[in-house]
């Protein structure tokens, strides 16, 4: 989650994250990335952007943080997964 400058055009942000993160990694030179690099590439040409306009801050990590959790079946929620 990042908060930048409106002046900043949004595909000029990403392409510089994605260039300068590639960059720094790759200086590592460590063997399991480069064995899961697409080719020689580090990122895939495409990305992602989720505005959260107004949501508090806490249900807009609580969202990215449950990102890394395994998907579950579709149904009703859990009582622990209702906000």
């Amino acid at each position: 989650m990042i908060t930048y400058p409106p002046k900043v055009a949004l595909s000029r942000l990403v392409m510089s994250m994605k260039t300068l993160s590639a960059m720094r990694v790759r200086e590592k030179q460590w063997p399991e990335v480069q064995n899961a690099l697409w080719g020689k590439h580090f990122w895939s040409p495409s990305y992602a952007v989720i505005s959260c306009g107004e949501a508090p801050l806490e249900i807009v990590k609580k969202y990215i943080e449950n990102q890394r959790l395994p998907r579950r079946k579709s149904g009703r929620p859990r009582k622990d997964e209702v906000a």
